[in-house]
């Protein structure tokens, strides 16, 4: 500690010779020799000065004795061992610092958790799907080609959200705006699926028009839409039901809806649906639910600027709608982009 505050101080120290020296020879230049008193000046300048230093050491000997023990736990630095305003503020700073620290601390430890988590439940639920295929494929008979199908499009649609709940974390490295026709990823989305709407004899309806542009993520709205038409149809269980995709702008944003005619989600888990592993009522009774997928698009909806809508009611199924907000700037920005690249 000692060590420490003659470092400290070694600057103030020389300074203060260089000061006492001064002085000596400028006293002499101007003709005042008497020895005595120089050496009783020098003396006394020495003295005043080790008594200062010394009065220092006393009253940080407690920082210095914090600072350089070593510490056992974190707690440990929001001790207030600080007299003189300079050390207060170093302690305020510290707690701070801790604040953040521990915010950091706290959101990395979620996002680790959340990950594990749905990992857990993810690596549960792809035994299904491959327990049905290695059925079929022991079936003497001949392989049942549709059905297979079916098992790797549930894996493909798994594998898919594991990636995107893995790539929220760097979602602004991964981000790119551009101009997108609703109609067309529309279409695109329901032949991908074109396998499930048979299968579970629920038919897609589009009601837009093919001039609905909006910017925003391809790869991600894509995403979005592939979630929300799953849950459409594997939350309509009656056959021959209708899913809407709709897509107006009347004094407002753009916003694209998906209507179901499903069971509807109970007023009760209304306001839950797009937290994290949050299955509900309704993911009780199927074994796919996971409660990533309503998640997963909430977040991204808010990370691309636009706003995740639910509406709902037993009996009555579930509308969900995109609100494409500030379409202007958001132009703006991208051709700002463009033009720097070029």
């Amino acid at each position: 500690m000692l060590r420490l505050f003659l470092k400290e101080h070694a600057a103030y120290i020389v300074f203060q010779a260089v000061l006492v020296a001064f002085i000596m020879i400028l006293y002499w230049l101007d003709g005042f020799r008497n020895l005595d008193t120089a050496i009783y000046s020098f003396v006394i300048s020495i003295l005043l000065t080790s008594t200062f230093l010394g009065a220092r050491y006393i009253k940080r000997h407690r920082y210095y004795k914090k600072i350089t023990e070593n510490p056992d736990k974190m707690e440990h630095m929001l001790q207030k061992e600080g007299r003189s305003p300079e050390q207060i503020q170093i302690d305020l700073y510290l707690q701070k610092l801790y604040k953040v620290y521990q915010n950091e601390a706290q959101t990395l430890y979620a996002s680790q958790n959340r990950h594990l988590q749905f990992m857990n439940q993810w690596v549960h639920q792809m035994k299904t799907p491959i327990s049905v295929i290695q059925l079929l494929l022991q079936n003497p008979d001949e392989l049942d080609k549709k059905s297979v199908s079916e098992e790797i499009d549930r894996l493909k649609a798994s594998l898919d959200t594991v990636l995107m709940n893995a790539r929220l974390d760097t979602f602004e490295q991964d981000m790119h705006i551009e101009q997108v026709n609703l109609h067309g990823l529309a279409t695109e989305i329901i032949t991908e699926n074109k396998r499930l709407f048979i299968s579970r004899q629920v038919y897609p309806v589009i009601e837009m028009g093919k001039d609905f542009i909006v910017a925003t993520d391809r790869k991600w709205m894509k995403f979005i839409l592939g979630q929300l038409l799953t849950n459409a149809i594997k939350y309509t269980f009656e056959k021959d039901k209708k899913v809407y995709i709709t897509a107006a702008c009347q004094n407002s944003p753009i916003h694209l809806s998906i209507k179901d005619e499903g069971l509807g989600i109970p007023s009760t888990d209304l306001g839950r649906v797009t937290k994290a592993f949050f299955t509900g009522e309704n993911g009780r009774k199927t074994a796919e639910s996971t409660g990533m997928g309503l998640y997963i698009a909430k977040e991204v909806c808010n990370k691309l600027g636009h706003e995740l809508v639910i509406e709902s009611a037993v009996g009555q199924g579930t509308t969900v709608s995109i609100l494409f907000s500030n379409q202007d700037s958001d132009l703006q920005e991208e051709k700002n982009a463009i033009s720097e690249n070029r």
